[in-house]
């Protein structure tokens, strides 16, 4: 059984429809040959993730996602907070302006991590770019 939550702190994303989001997060994980999740999405400004970033990585710099992972032995598990405001700023470098599919693409990012992809290394940038392109595909 997989299990998605979303929660808005201060933020709005129009047009927002968990239902299409929670279907497509389905299909990905199947993708990946898992069957039981539970996922959770926090919205939040840059100003409440950078502070997250501060207090729990110690990184000082501003970042669209911050990925929890709770995996358990037979379930992935995580929670993963988003900027909306990152998010809008970068649609336009790397979604030509498209909202919307960069949200898509930071949703996915956060589960990706969760599936054991990293972005560590410039291979495994490239790598974990080019799975994106594979899920923004099953949208």
């Amino acid at each position: 059984m997989v299990n998605v939550s979303y929660d808005f702190l201060n933020v709005k994303v129009d047009g927002f429809d968990p239902k299409n989001y929670t279907s497509w997060i389905k299909k990905v994980l199947l993708r990946h040959g898992i069957s039981s999740a539970r996922l959770g999405y926090v919205f939040v400004s840059d100003e409440y993730l950078l502070k997250m970033n501060q207090d729990h990585l110690n990184h000082d710099f501003y970042t669209d996602i911050i990925t929890f992972n709770y995996n358990e032995e037979n379930s992935l598990s995580g929670e993963m907070y988003i900027s909306v405001d990152r998010v809008r700023d970068n649609a336009d470098e790397f979604s030509g302006g498209d909202f919307e599919r960069e949200l898509s693409r930071v949703i996915i990012h956060g589960v990706l991590h969760l599936v054991g992809f990293d972005d560590q290394t410039d291979e495994d940038e490239l790598k974990i770019r080019e799975e994106e392109e594979v899920c923004l595909s099953l949208k």
